[in-house]
């Protein structure tokens, strides 16, 4: 069998079948991200931020009560926790 047809042969598997599936898909998924997010992507993503903020909330106000019963936890080597 010469080298031509060893190559030929994949290459015309891959031509008819891989490549158009390959095509189909990469535009399939240009077009969801030209549409951008759906109304359910948007409600959870608008619950993903409210739920990003209480936790900073929640951080900044445990930060605050570090502060004022122990000022020196910022500073404190952190290997002891490790």
């Amino acid at each position: 069998m010469s080298m031509a047809v060893f190559l030929f042969v994949p290459t015309i598997i891959f031509m008819s079948i891989v490549a158009p599936i390959w095509l189909l898909l990469h535009y399939r998924s240009k077009n969801r991200a030209v549409k951008g997010l759906g109304e359910g992507d948007k409600r959870e993503l608008e619950s993903l931020l409210m739920q990003a903020d209480k936790l900073t909330d929640r951080v900044q106000a445990l930060e605050k009560i570090l502060d004022v019963e122990s000022p020196d936890w910022r500073n404190r080597d952190n290997d002891e926790y490790r």
